[in-house]
């Protein structure tokens, strides 16, 4: 499946959070937000980019963005690793990968000539309107937060 494209409709979501409550996307209407998508939980890269959008919280809400992660993990496993590391972002679960698919992050990878299927590292800003603002794909997490910011600030 390919990735949404800038200036498209960003796909409808509904999925099970780690506090137990459902993320949609319709909830944040007049709001922009930033969606991104990580492989795993408590993995290093994965770590290193929570933490990083933790940290820039406050200055994500200075800029009326909300900012959602979502990974194929659990429930359970996202309730600890927001914890293990003092996570303030929503962490969201699509253990079914319907959302992933949607977003197209759900991709054939290789590591050491083996192929397997997993979530390539994304992240969407999506405008107000639900309209999809930028796209950053097969993201580098250093730097990445402060980019992301930046573009939200001037969205």
């Amino acid at each position: 499946m390919s990735t949404p494209a800038q200036g498209t409709p960003a796909p409808e979501f509904d999925l099970p959070a780690d506090d137990g409550s459902r993320i949609k996307l319709s909830d944040f209407k007049g709001r922009k937000v930033v969606l991104y998508f990580y492989p795993k939980d408590n993995t290093s890269g994965c770590t290193l980019e929570a933490i990083d959008f933790s940290n820039r919280e406050a200055d994500f809400e200075a800029a009326e963005t909300i900012v959602v992660g979502v990974s194929p993990d659990s429930v359970k496993s996202h309730e600890r690793f927001k914890k293990k590391h003092e996570l303030s972002i929503a962490l969201a679960s699509d253990e079914d990968k319907v959302v992933l698919e949607a977003y197209g992050v759900w991709a054939e990878k290789s590591m050491f000539g083996h192929k397997y299927m997993g979530v390539v590292r994304t992240t969407y800003l999506i405008g107000r309107d639900g309209t999809i603002l930028r796209v950053w794909d097969k993201v580098k997490v250093k730097g990445h937060v402060d980019e992301v910011l930046a573009a939200a600030r001037s969205a």
